[in-house]
């Protein structure tokens, strides 16, 4: 008796290939870092002061004056808003690993670390760049009134130190001697007083020296006009001076 021969299985049916997926490119990274910016509190609170007082005078005069009023109203309000807006609220400083952004009035300076020079304090606070030329930092306006303030600080600091190094050692060497810093509760150590918009500045010298070789940090200065803030004000200066010519 013969035996039927093995058969071979039947072939499976091949099963459908997930198609490949195509190589995406990878997406943009989310920026290392945030723009830190420094901005004048008393400006901010001043600027909107005026513009509320500007537009409540401004309106009043112009709902219910009568004749030119209400035109000389609004080529005043044309001129003067752009101005208080340029000289207040606008200035800002912004700052990252790559450059300094400075707002100003009228005009935004860019400036990459690399290109700049040096950061000098003064009568006022300004930045200095390659072609040795200036630009004002608006956004930190050097008070000397919180200079003179800081200064009365660390001399009481100092004389808190001087008074508790008595109290150490005789070579000198005690605690609080020599330091220049006073004792806070605690007796932790106070840094040293400094007004703000200085201590703004030593933050931005630290960055300059920490980034100013580095290759994301070069690239060529830009200066751009603010012409929407020129534009209402020249239209404002315009108009008022129609009004007051035609009498």
């Amino acid at each position: 008796m013969t035996t039927p021969d093995p058969q071979s299985p039947a072939p499976e049916p091949s099963k459908p290939t997930k198609p490949s997926k195509a190589p995406q490119s990878p997406a943009p990274a989310a920026p290392r870092y945030k723009d830190r910016i420094y901005r004048s509190p008393a400006a901010l609170a001043g600027g909107a002061l005026l513009l509320a007082l500007v537009a409540w005078l401004g309106i009043d005069a112009m709902v219910t004056g009568e004749g030119r009023t209400p035109w000389l109203a609004l080529a005043v309000m044309l001129l003067v808003v752009p101005l208080v807006v340029a000289y207040t609220l606008r200035p800002a400083v912004f700052v990252n690993d790559d450059r300094l952004r400075v707002r100003n009035p009228f005009r935004v300076v860019v400036l990459p670390w690399g290109q700049v020079v040096s950061l000098r304090s003064g009568f006022t606070n300004e930045v200095v760049d390659a072609s040795d030329t200036k630009y004002q930092l608006w956004a930190l306006p050097v008070s000397l009134r919180a200079r003179k303030k800081a200064s009365r600080a660390q001399a009481r600091l100092d004389a808190q130190a001087a008074r508790g190094g008595r109290g150490g050692r005789r070579d000198g060497q005690g605690p609080g001697a020599g330091l220049g810093l006073g004792l806070g509760p605690g007796g932790v150590v106070e840094a040293p007083k400094r007004a703000e918009t200085d201590q703004a500045m030593d933050e931005l010298r630290k960055t300059h020296e920490a980034r100013q070789e580095e290759p994301a940090a070069q690239g060529e200065v830009t200066v751009r006009w603010a012409y929407e803030i020129a534009g209402p004000a020249l239209a404002g200066a315009v108009l008022l001076a129609v009004l007051l010519a035609v009498g």
